[in-house]
């Protein structure tokens, strides 16, 4: 797990925060090794839906920001779908999709699993995300990520906000 001391300070609308355990149960992993959240508060646009959100994220950043994206997970061994693909957002297969909730996963190659979770809650949006490092070949990879993976979360959502308001 991040210490929470070591992740960065909030701007803005956006900040890093807990894990809530609604949020946990949720996750269709096994066991979780590695979790992070950032919170928009309040929701800058309450009429979204949770998949609108998610799609806002992912798919309407930059396209230098995609396929940095798209680098980063698939060189940590994340299998993800082609383009355009049917039940996916930027490669991720949507596993669950309520008005309020979407859980995108990727399935691995080398050991490594991920799962991003969009919600909205009581006029806030989480996105978050699940790991499992499956053996130690998979925290080889994780290793160098972990560090900057909450500035990443923190500027997708961040420039998700700024866009939709």
């Amino acid at each position: 797990m991040v210490d929470p001391a070591s992740r960065p300070q909030s701007s803005g609308r956006v900040r890093h925060a807990p894990v809530p355990p609604a949020a946990h149960a949720l996750s269709t992993l096994p066991r979780i090794d590695y979790e992070n959240a950032v919170l928009a508060d309040p929701d800058p646009a309450p009429d979204r839906t949770a998949e609108r959100w998610a799609r806002a994220v992912l798919e309407d950043a930059d396209a230098d920001t995609r396929q940095a994206l798209t680098r980063g997970w698939t060189s940590l061994g994340l299998a993800l779908a082609p383009a355009g693909s049917d039940g996916c957002l930027l490669g991720w297969r949507v596993c669950r999709n309520t008005l309020d909730t979407v859980l995108l996963a990727a399935d691995p190659t080398l050991g490594l699993r991920a799962e991003l979770l969009f919600r909205r809650h009581e006029r806030t949006l989480l996105l978050a995300c699940f790991i499992q490092l499956d053996d130690d070949a998979a925290r080889a990879l994780w290793a160098p990520a972990e560090s900057r993976h909450p500035q990443v979360m923190h500027r997708l959502l961040e420039q998700a906000v700024s866009r939709a308001t």
